[in-house]
């Protein structure tokens, strides 16, 4: 029952949840904040240049107890930042704002007609040893179909919106297919999920929380979730999921939820967005 990693397309191992940090800010709670989620547990640490924790990240990092090396570090490009050289700039202003020499996953964070030239950036990156790992966010299928004819790697990962009201299952069948790891952004609906009967009653069945079930049905489905809080209690609920296990009577419950239905916006300068 209690699987903490899954294993990349090259073998590299990621902690099967991950502690988001999107509006957590710059601050001394980021990093307090930071800091607890790794004294929970948590060993995936998801940030992005664009959501200006960056820094936060990597000094929590740094003032831990826990070895660099012993964290899956994981960031993002923003959409200013494609073409190969940008993107090259952009990989080296990320580690220096976190004082690492490199990263356990850099990703493309929304696709853009530069794709390929960016990717190849990233394939460089890679096979250089400045990362473990490549890979992509907010890609559908037409968008990682027409990589794939430039791409000599393939995205390791690719992060969507995942959670019982948008279960994505085409994009988790293609995925399993071509060895590309889910990851969940949004996992709890920001929230919405917290309404819903049938959550209600699955919470009062295995005695457990909203969330915890929502967090649980993901990893089950092989899909890492990478929820966000900045309440201490809740980190550490958010992290206790490995002790129970969702019947396949109930996984299909949850899964009747499903209405396509995104919780997010697509940011303004993002209209590569076609397929």
């Amino acid at each position: 029952m209690k699987k903490e990693f899954n294993l990349l397309a090259n073998g590299v191992k990621i902690p099967s949840i991950g502690f988001g940090t999107y509006k957590l800010g710059e601050n001394e709670k980021a990093v307090n904040t930071l800091k607890h989620a790794l004294e929970v547990g948590y060993r995936h640490i998801d940030t992005a240049a664009f959501y200006g924790t960056e820094e936060a990240v990597g000094m929590a990092i740094k003032e831990s107890n826990v070895k660099r090396e012993d964290i899956f570090l994981a960031t993002k490009l923003w959409n200013d930042c494609h073409g190969y050289e940008n993107a090259m700039n952009a990989f080296k202003e990320s580690t220096k704002k976190m004082g690492v020499d490199y990263l356990d996953l850099y990703l493309i964070h929304w696709p853009n007609e530069l794709n390929a030239d960016t990717w190849r950036a990233l394939e460089d990156l890679y096979t250089e040893g400045k990362v473990k790992a490549i890979g992509v966010c907010n890609f559908k299928i037409g968008h990682l179909e027409e990589l794939k004819k430039t791409a000599k790697i393939m995205p390791m990962t690719n992060q969507i919106e995942i959670h019982p009201g948008c279960t994505q299952k085409d994009m988790i069948e293609y995925c399993k297919e071509n060895n590309i790891q889910l990851v969940a952004w949004s996992p709890i609906m920001r929230g919405k999920i917290l309404t819903e009967p049938i959550m209600i009653e699955l919470s009062k069945k295995y005695n457990k929380t909203i969330p915890q079930i929502t967090l649980r049905w993901h990893i089950q489905n092989g899909i890492i979730p990478i929820p966000k809080s900045s309440n201490e209690g809740r980190i550490k609920e958010n992290f206790n999921v490995f002790d129970f296990e969702i019947s396949k009577e109930d996984m299909l419950k949850i899964d009747s939820l499903n209405k396509n239905e995104n919780v997010s916006g697509v940011p303004e300068n993002t209209n590569y967005l076609k397929y």
